[in-house]
């Protein structure tokens, strides 16, 4: 399956609603576990946008981090309903996935697989489509580690893939994967999920990408 497959299955997920506003779906293949996380769909997600200050995630082992707050209160709405597809043994393998303010709440997520199953850390994957700045910090330092293996897809002018901004002390963690054109859209426009759909697929095209996932 190609990264744009993925973002696709993304965007049209049956996701389910819990707390005041925090939608995520499930999908179990064969031992492989697929969470996705859907983007802003209402007043409340735009709450928790900008709810930006950064706040100590919990405290694991002597290390101790800062989040953005409004989506770390997203990721801790969900977290209880798949913590157990998260933990149960047969899951072999795992890819988190979302979309703006969703791909935020994935990046959290794969965080926490990342802690809760290290024998899965060589099987996690995540992305995170038009993805805003969650980890506040100068350095992540051996934090990096975690989300070595999630990826930021940003269509070059996003507007959304640089916010909360830089200068406040939040910074992008994991690798970022830059399609598109410059100018070529809008600010605004370079976020809508069809434009990064589009782009992400000529990126495939013209580099020959192999799947993400077979």
């Amino acid at each position: 399956m190609k990264m744009s497959e993925l973002f696709y299955r993304c965007l049209s997920a049956d996701y389910i609603k819990v707390g005041e506003s925090a939608d995520y779906a499930v999908e179990k293949r064969a031992g492989n576990l697929f969470l996705f996380f859907q983007d802003s769909d209402g007043a409340v997600d735009w709450k928790n946008n900008l709810d930006f200050p950064s706040m100590p995630y919990e405290k694991m082992d002597k290390s101790v981090w800062r989040a953005h707050r409004g989506f770390l209160r997203v990721w801790k709405e969900i977290e209880p309903y798949v913590s157990g597809y998260i933990m149960n043994e047969n899951i072999k393998r795992i890819t988190v996935a979302g979309y703006s303010h969703g791909a935020a709440v994935a990046l959290l997520c794969h965080e926490y697989v990342w802690y809760n199953r290290p024998d899965l850390r060589k099987k996690l994957f995540g992305y995170g489509f038009g993805c805003p700045r969650v980890f506040w910090g100068r350095s992540c330092a051996d934090l990096c580690e975690r989300w070595e293996n999630f990826t930021v897809i940003r269509n070059i002018n996003d507007i959304v893939t640089h916010l909360p901004p830089a200068v406040i002390g939040y910074r992008h963690v994991g690798k970022m994967l830059e399609v598109g054109e410059k100018g070529k859209y809008s600010n605004i426009e370079a976020h809508f999920a069809e434009n990064i759909l589009i782009e992400l697929a000529n990126y495939e095209e013209k580099t020959q990408a192999a799947p993400v996932f077979l």
